[in-house]
């Protein structure tokens, strides 16, 4: 309002006798909404003990130990620690963390997330093992063991829309192929048979070139590789490998899992609908690109020995969480996760 006053009186001051005005509102709300408005101030360097001042006395979080915690702030950091894993514990209305929080509290949301991203990338590299298997075993069925094959164009479903990206992915096996010298068992095949066979070369590659590969693969390769996920068409198995793979970075890059979010979605699923995930119109609120939804991509592509091993050491851990802080704090946990109060029923229910 004193902003919008502002402006009606600058545009007084700038009219001409005649009162015509000689510029507009556009003029004077460029100058305040644009770049010339001054951003907060810095954040300042802060102590260990002043760091801990502003949590106890300004954020009123109880820290019993403050050789403890002056020792986490030493070795996690403020920002990974307390900016990273405050939310579940902190009002935003007052700025303040919830009666009753502990410091302690947050390292064993920090602990369990770190645990949690050790069990996720676990499970994932056991999809990307067998999608690179099923991948290399595939194409090499239908077209031979030589590099030739992989590296011809002619083996993809090259269209307009992917011509340019089969190019660059065609590009980057050649390298990988024929001069790359950073993996020893290329090399040794290289030198040795003057050939990289694709279930060699596909080792070299991400969980990402992995997903773009098979994305451009001829329809019959990709049916061949999906048929062993059971009810999963070529275009699902696509849409859960984008996912994986950007979960699978969250746990290489070790940023904060257990309630992040990606663009990209999930399929439909019969879970979602058996397990009476709520929508808002046709979309499901939840389980289509956050920990829910990872969750349910590892029922599908996981085997059932697996899965269940993974559930259980979920099960554990959000036990675990819970016993270093609180029961009460269970259902905030699983809602920041996007999980169901049902989520252990997912094994009940055939895919």
């Amino acid at each position: 309002m004193v902003i919008y006053l502002l402006v009606i009186r600058l545009q007084k001051l700038a009219m001409p006798a005649t009162g015509r005005k000689t510029c507009g509102p556009s003029f004077f709300c460029a100058k305040i909404h644009g770049k010339n408005m001054p951003k907060k101030p810095i954040k300042p360097f802060i102590t260990y003990s002043d760091q801990i001042t502003i949590l106890t006395q300004k954020k009123q979080l109880n820290i019993s130990d403050l050789s403890y915690a002056e020792g986490k702030l030493h070795d996690i950091g403020y920002y990974s620690l307390i900016d990273g894993y405050k939310d579940i514990f902190y009002n935003p209305m007052t700025r303040t963390y919830e009666n009753g929080t502990k410091f302690t509290d947050l390292v064993a949301l920090y602990e369990f997330d770190e645990n949690l991203r050790s069990l996720v990338f676990k499970y994932i590299c056991h999809i990307e093992q067998k999608i690179r298997s099923l991948i290399s075993y595939s194409f090499c069925e239908a077209f031979s063991e030589n590099q030739s094959a992989y590296l011809n164009s002619l083996n993809y479903n090259v269209s307009r829309k992917n011509r340019q990206d089969i190019s660059k992915l065609i590009s980057m096996l050649t390298y990988e192929a024929n001069q790359n010298t950073e993996h020893n068992y290329v090399v040794y095949q290289r030198k040795t048979y003057g050939n990289v066979p694709l279930w060699v070369i596909m080792k070299t590659l991400t969980l990402g070139q992995t997903s773009k590969m098979y994305s451009f693969m001829l329809p019959s390769i990709k049916s061949k590789v999906s048929v062993h996920y059971g009810n999963i068409t070529e275009k699902e198995l696509i849409q859960y490998l984008k996912v994986l793979t950007v979960f699978r970075n969250i746990c290489a890059h070790n940023e904060r899992l257990f309630s992040f979010e990606t663009r990209f979605e999930i399929p439909d699923t019969a879970l979602h609908k058996k397990m009476d995930i709520p929508q808002k119109g046709t979309q499901y609120l939840y389980g289509k690109h956050d920990m829910f939804a990872l969750l349910i991509a590892f029922r599908y592509l996981l085997d059932k020995d697996d899965f269940t091993s993974l559930k259980k050491e979920l099960t554990k851990l959000i036990n675990r969480f819970c016993t270093a802080t609180s029961p009460a704090q269970k259902n905030k946990l699983l809602q920041a996760m996007h999980f169901p109060s049902n989520w252990s029923s997912i094994t009940r229910y055939k895919l």
